[in-house]
């Protein structure tokens, strides 16, 4: 068959890509088209996403890509972190720049609401897990700073949703990306309005909810005309993209709970893919989320703060003149003594400190550990923590699901790190399976060729996935003394 063509927008916290997938009817191969880069924008003592910079930055993607595959591409969708949104009013006219959710305007919000609506209920009417910047509490915060910005708004699109808008016109949220918010019923799988209601929030800005897979329409004539595209659909990936990710994991074992899953990158999402939001007085207490996945699927899982880490201990020797490259970094953790000092990832300093080194440093002064010093002390502190922070996860997974995960699947960017995924096998005494880097893309793209009718099912996008992509096997070693680490780290990780 010819070679037909599908297009991921798939937008990070760090950079955007436009994607190609190149699919022959039994693999799918990836071609970079366009690279730009992304991140918060300092504005007026605020942290705001520069969403016309990334409309431009796609549109000359899409252009591109028009050049290079012309007739061939079938269709484009997008996909990008969670919880942030745009908010839009009745002329579709663009209220205010949104907020990154790294700004700080919403601390202290979720201690507020708690005293309207009690957590546990909020959590039994959402099944999601309590960060400070869900989107719940992002419009509790427009609520008290800006009501007449929430006043004049007629329809809130998360970012994914908003770029559709941009290709075609369409105002609704595709599911899995409206699942981030803390604003849906984890069973009735829609909005959740009486809690909405509750805490005083404008029921009219809520979109209808689309499923992953669904055609939004043609592209915009002036989108089509300024692109070249002509003839291309808008198709709704798993728009989220981490349920993208977990969409492009090659497993064996669909429609099986006995394997769990880390998308890593700036963020490491630990979870299972579950039938049933898990919605017990246990995930609850271990702050664990339900998020919306592929074919009515849910991703029980916890967000762990990931290699943002490392990425902000790298940008301060940046900012000093200290170039060091990833490559580097990892060869000197490598050399740099074992076991020395840990820290909880998950601690709220690390959120968005100035300086990640001064407050890694002072988390291991105020637990009474040896001080990291140099770049390599630095970055092992970092790895040893993550992989013992999925190593306590995993056990929360397995007790909640009542299956033991009989391997990791390791998928995104930082499934390149083999010093990571090796302290991750060990740690948590499972093997781990790295691959796709680009699970991501794979995710969206087998999501559109499934909507073309090329695959039937989700069990087959998989499957092409593992024939069109490279994967590496790790098995666990020293596990004495990841056992010993794991003991200090519990008393740190509550």
């Amino acid at each position: 068959m010819a070679t037909r063509v599908y297009l991921a927008v798939d937008l990070g916290a760090e950079s955007g890509r436009v994607m190609a997938g190149l699919w022959n009817g039994r693999k799918i191969k990836l071609q970079e088209v366009h690279r730009f880069p992304n991140g918060g924008v300092p504005l007026g003592g605020t942290l705001r996403w520069n969403v016309l910079g990334l409309w431009q930055s796609i549109h000359q993607g899409l252009t591109l890509a028009a050049r290079q595959y012309g007739k061939n591409i079938a269709s484009v969708g997008a996909d990008t972190w969670g919880v942030d949104f745009v908010l839009l009013n009745r002329q579709d006219e663009l209220l205010g720049l949104p907020y990154h959710y790294r700004d700080a305007r919403t601390q202290g919000v979720m201690e507020r609401a708690f005293r309207r609506v009690p957590r546990e209920k909020i959590f039994a009417q959402t099944g999601l897990q309590f960060l400070p910047f869900n989107s719940l509490f992002q419009l509790l915060a427009w609520q008290k700073q800006a009501p007449q910005l929430l006043e004049a708004a007629d329809r809130l699109l998360f970012m994914p949703d908003y770029f559709h808008w941009c290709l075609c016109g369409s105002r609704v949220a595709e599911f899995t990306i409206a699942s981030t918010s803390q604003c849906l019923h984890p069973l009735k799988r829609d909005w959740n309005r009486s809690l909405l209601k509750a805490l005083g929030l404008p029921l009219r800005l809520l979109p209808p909810l689309v499923q992953p897979g669904t055609a939004l329409g043609p592209l915009r004539p002036e989108v089509a005309e300024g692109t070249g595209l002509r003839g291309v659909r808008v198709i709704a990936p798993p728009s989220h993209d981490t349920a993208a990710a977990v969409a492009g994991v090659p497993t064996a074992h669909t429609g099986k709970a006995n394997w769990a899953y880390i998308s890593s990158g700036t963020w490491s999402l630990m979870g299972a893919e579950v039938a049933q939001a898990s919605l017990t007085p246990r995930t609850l207490a271990y702050n664990l989320t339900n998020e919306g996945g592929l074919d009515g699927t849910y991703r029980l899982l916890k967000n762990i703060m990931g290699l943002w880490l490392v990425q902000r201990c790298k940008a301060a020797y940046d900012a000093e003149g200290k170039t060091y490259d990833y490559a580097e970094l990892v060869r000197l953790a490598a050399a740099a003594p074992a076991f020395r000092s840990l820290v909880n990832p998950d601690d709220p300093r690390f959120l968005n400190p100035r300086d990640m080194r001064v407050a890694i440093q002072e988390y291991c002064r105020e637990t009474g550990q040896p001080i990291p010093r140099t770049a390599g002390e630095l970055v092992r502190c970092a790895y040893e923590s993550l992989a013992l922070r999925y190593r306590q996860v995993l056990g929360w997974l397995e007790e909640l699901t009542g299956q033991r995960m009989e391997v990791i699947h390791i998928v995104g960017g930082g499934s390149k790190s083999e010093l990571l995924n090796q302290f991750t096998a060990s740690a948590c005494n499972r093997p781990v399976i790295t691959g796709p880097v680009e699970a991501t893309a794979l995710g969206n793209l087998m999501t559109q060729v499934r909507a073309d009718g090329e695959v039937r099912s989700l069990a087959d996008m998989r499957e092409v996935i593992r024939r069109s992509s490279e994967m590496r096997r790790y098995q666990p070693a020293d596990l004495d003394k990841w056992d010993m680490a794991a003991a200090r780290f519990a008393a740190l990780a509550r």
